[in-house]
């Protein structure tokens, strides 16, 4: 019985079958994926960087945009000028975005474009969610 769990063995009395040690070990290795989010182990604030609506919001709009303006972003989030300014600042601050500051005439814009850092965690981010999505729509 090598492979089989002993804990279902003792509670029902019989080995488990071939898909209940499938389904538990998929079932394991998307909590596993998930604990390593939700405990964020390496210390960096991965997650608490990316788990606010307007940070996501600018990523992930950033994910399939060259570049965005400060303008388009405001109105793609509904964000208020502050508050669009301090997250696009902590998401520039921790590399995942990069800011660039120009001028159109005598007109001052400021752009934002995604870093491969920022690309990098946006799909770590997206792999979690989906981890979790997979661990919770099995029961």
């Amino acid at each position: 019985m090598a492979g089989k769990s002993p804990r279902k063995q003792a509670r029902t009395g019989r080995p488990p079958a071939t898909g209940e040690v499938d389904a538990a070990g998929a079932r394991r290795r998307s909590l596993e994926a998930i604990s390593g989010f939700v405990a964020d182990d390496d210390g960096s604030g991965f997650h608490k960087l990316l788990n606010d609506r307007v940070r996501l919001g600018i990523l992930s709009s950033l994910a399939v945009s060259e570049r965005l303006s400060f303008s388009e972003l405001k109105k793609l989030l509904d964000a208020t000028d502050g508050n669009l300014s301090v997250h696009a600042r902590k998401l520039e601050d921790a590399g995942y975005v990069r800011c660039e500051k120009i001028f159109e005439g005598r007109v001052p814009k400021t752009e934002y474009q995604i870093t491969r850092s920022g690309q990098a965690a946006l799909g770590r981010y997206l792999k979690h969610m989906e981890a979790l999505i997979r661990a919770t729509s099995d029961k």
